[in-house]
Parts: structure tokens; sequence; C-alpha cells
């Protein structure tokens, strides 16, 4: 099974007006910047030990970052075990070779472009994700028109020929499969795409749309992109892996802090820059302030009494969990998208993985109470 966890963080600096690969930052910037990606690759370092051996990319690459690479599902697309969507060139030159976007970040979007012209297309994947294009009904959805509209936006933004994986970034109910798998076919039998995937799909959607792709010769999906955080377990430890088995789809996750509720930022209130605070974020403070929400933030309270003895923060001990989890369930096989915050607050140092032994993480697992279990360990 292979997993990546992504956390968005949609502030991407902005480059002054000659978009330069330097003029945007400092050099105390960017030594600051290269540092925490020195962190990433010794993360990246400490999974060897668990991963299955693989054709390396380019040996120069793993020699110089000690980054990993690895399948997407069963398909052959190789990218690495962390990915960004900031700080490209950094990122990049540190190992990463994997930038997720999205046609509802169209915004922003278009300020990626300034960094592929620097690089071989050939030697970095970028994704993105297909259903909230425009305000029009025709501009939302997994029509075909909307398919083929949409991502051939997206090109045009990013000034790009094609993409490699196109996500349906969510199911619709209004489509009918036959009709998304044929469009997702057509576009990448076009060049704009190489592989597609599902995002927020369940196991039996996934399952339809191989069925449909295998019963008329079409391109089944290669890769699902789930939640994944402590208190949403289920869906990537247990579901994703059975199909991983099945039909080969591998996994991307996101939003390893559940939306920085993990963060325990949220435990006296919302504070007034938060993201909860946000209107349009109003779902989120609803969620924080019922009965569910006090008993998370309670059940956080008891993690970071954990977190505090093995001397790391409390998301520094939820990503860990996480990652621990990936690497004994997951097929041994992770990648993690990242952004440049994250990764300077939150990151998980390597030192954290060796302190999470079997009885810190039942401990972890008895205060949450959710360790889902597969048919394998109810047959055990």
């Amino acid at each position: 099974m292979q997993v990546s966890i992504a956390c968005t963080d949609h502030n991407l600096k902005r480059g002054n007006g000659d978009h330069s690969k330097q003029s945007a930052t400092s050099p105390n910037v960017v030594n600051q910047a290269r540092a925490k990606f020195r962190t990433v690759a010794i993360i990246a370092r400490s999974f060897g030990s668990f991963t299955p051996r693989h054709i390396s990319l380019k040996e120069s690459t793993g020699k110089h970052t000690g980054m990993k690479y690895r399948n997407l599902g069963k398909s052959g697309l190789r990218v690495s075990c962390l990915g960004l969507e900031q700080l490209m060139t950094i990122a990049y030159e540190s190992g990463v070779n994997l930038f997720d976007t999205a046609e509802v970040y169209a915004g922003v979007c278009h300020l990626l472009c300034f960094f592929f012209p620097s690089y071989r297309r050939s030697s970095f994947v970028i994704t993105t994700k297909l259903y909230w294009g425009g305000k029009a009904e025709t501009e939302r959805g997994l029509s075909r028109k909307h398919i083929i509209e949409g991502l051939k936006g997206s090109l045009q933004r990013m000034q790009l020929e094609y993409v490699d994986v196109v996500f349906a970034n969510r199911p619709d109910s209004n489509t009918p499969m036959e009709e998304i798998v044929r469009a997702m076919t057509y576009v990448i039998n076009q060049g704009m795409a190489m592989y597609w995937g599902t995002s927020r799909w369940t196991a039996m959607e996934i399952m339809e749309a191989y069925s449909v792709a295998r019963q008329f010769n079409l391109i089944p999906p290669v890769c699902e992109q789930a939640e994944y955080h402590l208190f949403q377990r289920e869906k990537v430890e247990v579901q994703l892996p059975e199909l991983y088995h099945k039909i080969g789809v591998g996994a991307m996750t996101w939003s390893p802090l559940a939306c920085g509720i993990i963060t325990g930022k949220y435990e006296n209130g919302i504070p007034e820059s938060s993201r909860a605070s946000m209107k349009s974020y109003q779902w989120l403070k609803e969620k924080i302030i019922s009965e569910d929400g006090r008993k998370q933030q309670a059940k956080l309270k008891e993690l970071n009494h954990i977190a505090e003895k093995l001397g790391c923060t409390l998301p520094q001990l939820a990503v860990g969990k996480t990652l621990l989890s990936c690497i004994m369930t997951q097929e041994k096989r992770n990648i993690f998208l990242l952004s440049d915050n994250f990764l300077s607050t939150h990151l998980t140092p390597s030192f954290v993985l060796p302190k999470m032994t079997s009885h810190v993480v039942s401990e972890i697992d008895h205060i949450l109470g959710n360790r889902p279990y597969s048919k394998r360990d109810y047959r055990s």
C-alpha cells in the first residue's frame, strides 16, 4: 500500500517581478529552508530498512539527498516518499519529485509555472484534481465535458503539456461511472495525463470504476487520496490495503493534523487568527465545539502527556504514529506530501520513530479508542 500525507497550505510565497529562481528569497531564508529539507531527508533515510528494494530513478539523486522513491500503487510511476506544494525549488533539489495541485487552487496554480522551466519535465511528477472548476453548472462535477475542459484549463494555467496524475476530487452521483472512466481514459490517450486516480471515494466506488474499466477495456484508477489522521483511520489502515492487494490501488493521504485540530490550538476555544475562525470554515468551528470535538480535545490532552515523555510535540507524536501505522500496515511503502509551514513547525524528527515502541503505540490506541480491525485481525 502506498500512502502520502498531504497538508495543504495556500500561502504560496509570491516571487517578485523577474520570477528568477533566487530573487524572492534571501540567502538566510534559503539556508533555513534547506535545513528543514535535510531533516526530511533524514526521515526518508530512516524508512530505508522498512522499504522493499526497487530500481532507483537516478543514483545521483539518492546519493546526494537520501530521498526514497516508490511506485504509485502498482503503476510504474516512481514518486518521492515526500511531496510538497511549496518551496518547490528547494524541495526538488532535496530529492522531492512529487507536487500536488488542484483546479480549485486556480488563483495560485499559475505561480507554479515559474518553477517548471528550470528543470526537465521528465524529472518530476505533477498531479491535479478535478471537480470544482467554476460557478456554472457545467464547470463542476465529473462529466466528460468538465473532465476534459477542466484538465485543459489546469494545463493552460500551469503552462504544461500534461500532468502525471489527474484525480477525480470527489465522487459524482450525477454522472454515470462509465462516463467518468471513459473520460479519464480519453484524456490519458490524448496525452493530457499519464494516470488517473480518485479522491474521497469509497472502496465500493473505486471497485466499480475498476470493474467498468476492465469490462470495457478502459484505464482503471491507480490511486486514492484519503483523509488520514489519529481520528480518521479505518479507510487507510483497513479498506485501502485490501484494495491494494486486490486491484493495485495505492493511496495518498491528506490532513495529517485534522485541519489543525491535532495541533492543540483549539484546546481553549477558537483563536481569532485560526482557520476555524474564518467564515468559509464554519463547518470546522462547528466540528470543534461539538460534543465529539470536546471529546477529541480531551484525548489530545492525554496524548500530550505521552508526547512530553518522548520529548516531542503533540503534532510530532501524531505524525509519528501515522508514519508508523503506514510502515506496519501499508506494505511498508510510504509517501508524504507536506507544506513548508508543516515542515518548519510539525515535522516529525527522526528520533521520534525509534521511541514509538509497541507499549507507546498501545497506550496511544487505548486513549484514542478507535483502532480499526481488518478481517485478518478477527480471524487471528
